[in-house]
């Protein structure tokens, strides 16, 4: 079990940096969101964290020793700046403000978009904004709309519909932005 803590707490803790790094991405430029929820990678970097400490009882090599520090300096470092994008999203987000509004499906049932409604408040703006669901928790950002409280949508084709009055082809890569 010690021997092979070691390399899973290594391996695990380049698969969060990895996914978290692509989370930020996607976030940014409202790609495919493949990463699970903050919350899990935190988990997981939390386990990484213990399996680094009980690696510490390998002492084969050199080498092992070596992975250990790294292995825990990068889940100390991973588990600081989740525990950042947390904090910084429950305060400074409209998390809180997302109103579910309705979901609908192409006439083929091959998408699925939600569409929420968000309100900043006195801090800023109000709209709606559609989301593609992909498989397990996978989501995409396809629709975005700034001073609006509602959706009234209409499907002109399996990809393409009119959200009030804006045209969106989901076989086109992007995002609409209004």
């Amino acid at each position: 079990m010690v021997k092979h803590s070691n390399q899973w707490a290594f391996y695990l803790t380049l698969i969060c940096s990895v996914t978290g790094i692509y989370s930020f991405y996607s976030h940014l430029n409202n790609t495919w969101l493949l990463a699970p929820p903050t919350y899990i990678l935190l988990l997981i970097s939390l386990l990484v964290f213990a399996l680094g400490v009980i690696g510490f009882q390998d002492r084969r090599a050199w080498k092992t020793k070596m992975r250990s520090w790294i292995t825990l300096f990068m889940a100390i470092l991973l588990i600081l700046s989740l525990l950042i994008v947390l904090a910084f999203t429950s305060f400074f987000s409209d998390v809180g403000t997302n109103e579910y509004l309705k979901t609908v499906s192409s006439p083929n049932h091959n998408h699925s978009i939600d569409f929420y409604s968000f309100d900043a408040g006195a801090t800023g703006s109000f709209g709606v904004t559609g989301e593609l669901d992909g498989p397990l928790w996978f989501k995409k950002r396809v629709y975005y709309e700034e001073g609006v409280n509602s959706v009234a949508i209409e499907w002109e084709s399996d990809t393409t519909l009119i959200i009030n009055g804006n045209t969106l082809n989901l076989s086109q890569e992007g995002t609409y932005e209004e």
